[in-house]
C-alpha cells in the first residue's frame, strides 16, 4: 500500500474524529438540558401543560433561593423566603430584580429544585425563567412564577416523604444580548449626532 495514501486515510480519519467530537460537544448542552427537562434529572422542573385534577390536603414548604452571577450587575431576591402550599394547588410567588449598573443589561435565569428527586413533580405553569429579562439602568421589576407540586409525588415511594422543597434560581449575564443592546445604543447615538 502506498504510504502517501495511508497518510491521507489517517489524516481524514483523524479530521473526521475531531469533527465528530466537536459536533457532540456542541450538542451536549442542549441534549443534556432536554434530558433533564424530560426526566427531572438534577432537580430540573417541568413545564405543566395542565393543572392537576386534584388538590391533596398534604402541605409542602417551598423555600425560595436566589443567586446572581458575578458578571451580572443585578440584585435579585424573592419577596418571601418560603411558602406553604397544598400538593396540587397552584401558587404564585414573586421575585424582585434590579439593574444596579448604568447601562441596559439582559439576564437569563437557570433553576433547579432540591431534593433532586422532587424535580419531576415540581411543575411550572408560568415563569420569568422561560425568557430573557432586559432591565434598563436602575430599573427594578417584580417577576412571578406560578407552580404546583404534582400529587403523584405522594404516591411515589421515593418521594412520598418529601415535605420541603427548595426552588433555586441563578441569574447570568446574557453577554450576546447585552452587547447587542450596547451596539444599538451606539448606533442611535451616532445617528443622532
Amino acid at each position: 500500500m502506498d504510504p502517501r495514501w495511508r497518510m491521507r486515510v489517517t489524516l481524514f480519519a483523524v479530521l473526521g474524529l475531531v469533527a465528530a467530537m466537536a459536533g457532540l460537544t456542541a450538542a451536549a448542552v442542549p441534549l443534556y438540558r432536554l434530558f433533564c427537562q424530560v426526566t427531572g434529572y438534577g432537580g430540573t422542573t417541568r413545564v405543566a401543560a395542565a393543572l392537576p385534577e386534584r388538590i391533596d390536603g398534604t402541605e409542602v414548604t417551598v423555600y425560595l433561593d436566589t443567586m446572581v452571577d458575578k458578571d451580572l450587575p443585578w440584585r435579585f431576591r424573592p419577596l418571601q423566603d418560603r411558602v406553604r402550599v397544598r400538593v396540587g394547588e397552584p401558587r404564585l410567588v414573586f421575585f424582585e430584580a434590579q439593574n444596579l449598573s448604568d447601562r441596559p443589561t439582559v439576564g437569563t435565569a437557570v433553576f433547579n429544585v432540591t431534593p433532586f428527586k422532587a424535580g419531576p413533580y415540581f411543575n411550572k405553569i408560568q415563569c420569568f425563567c422561560f425568557d430573557e429579562q432586559k432591565l434598563e439602568p436602575g430599573e427594578r421589576v417584580e417577576m412571578g412564577v406560578t407552580f404546583f407540586v404534582d400529587p403523584e409525588m405522594l404516591t411515589d415511594p421515593g418521594t412520598r416523604e418529601v415535605r420541603q422543597i427548595t426552588l433555586s434560581y441563578t441569574f447570568y449575564l446574557d453577554e450576546e444580548a447585552t452587547a447587542e443592546l450596547a451596539r444599538r445604543a451606539d448606533r442611535a447615538a451616532s445617528g443622532a449626532s
